[in-house]
């Protein structure tokens, strides 16, 4: 590869902070950007997934700094920025991943639902934004890359409460590239199609925990089906555009919904 587009791409020596990094997106996630160079802060929940995620990313020959912490919670938030800094000296990387998603029509939908999802993908975005942004604005550079969803985009039945959770984060990401543009920080969000994750298995997987062969075939056909391209996606492909945005590659891109669907949505 030329040097120059390798020099584009390259994290060495940066740090990246993830969240939601158990698995799916998250971990595919952390796994790029060490392949990249970079160093990575995981945090999630989910301590055992972390633990598998930091291993990946160590055979790779990075540093894996491991915090599990509760997204919703500022305190908990603000104190990864803080360990961030305190191993690493830096932060140039803050991928908001964690997410998740409960199904009801508006009719339907328990408040307690719709108070999880707030408090996740909206809450939990905001408080890495915000922390994210107070690191990176005094030293004039960094990346913070949220994730939103394909599905803010199209009125689907059933996932109300998600899509406005991620048309918020949309909305989010370009008012805070508006406010720390200026200082040098950029604020992109990538917006994915289907994928199969943990958080779609629901979908293939029996009561007793098996796997339902013929039915995830079924389901990976239909959702092939709706994408001009014709495929779905794998967590691989979101976690390359999470770099783009992460890299110098995207030095002059900010405020942006990159949409990383299959065509799935043109908006």
């Amino acid at each position: 590869m030329h040097t120059e587009l390798e020099r584009a791409f390259d994290l060495t020596g940066r740090t990246a902070v993830v969240t939601g990094a158990a698995g799916g997106i998250g971990r595919r996630t952390c796994v790029t950007l060490a392949q990249a160079g970079a160093d990575v802060v995981l945090t999630d929940v989910d301590e055992s997934g972390l633990g598998e995620t930091a291993g990946a990313v160590r055979d790779l020959g990075r540093t894996a700094t491991v915090v599990p912490a509760d997204v919703t919670d500022r305190t908990a938030v603000d104190a990864l920025a803080q360990t961030a800094l305190d191993a690493h000296g830096r932060i140039d990387v803050w991928a908001n991943v964690a997410g998740v998603i409960r199904y009801g029509t508006v009719v339907d939908t328990r408040e307690e639902d719709l108070d999880l999802i707030f408090d996740i993908n909206v809450k939990g975005t905001y408080w890495g934004c915000a922390a994210a942004a107070r690191a990176m604005t005094p030293r004039g550079s960094g990346s913070i890359i949220n994730v939103a969803s394909t599905g803010m985009d199209s009125a689907s039945p059933g996932i109300s409460c998600y899509a406005m959770s991620k048309a918020a984060v949309a909305t989010l990401t370009r008012t805070l590239a508006a406010e720390v543009g200026p200082q040098g920080v950029r604020v992109n969000t990538v917006a994915p199609g289907w994928v199969p994750t943990g958080m779609t298995a629901r979908y293939w997987t029996n009561d007793d925990g098996t796997v339902d062969e013929a039915k995830r075939e079924q389901i990976y056909a239909d959702r092939a089906s709706h994408a001009p391209l014709g495929t779905i996606g794998e967590p691989s492909d979101i976690a390359l555009a999470i770099l783009y945005l992460a890299a110098d590659a995207s030095r002059f891109v900010t405020g942006q919904v990159l949409r990383a669907n299959g065509g799935v949505s043109m908006a």
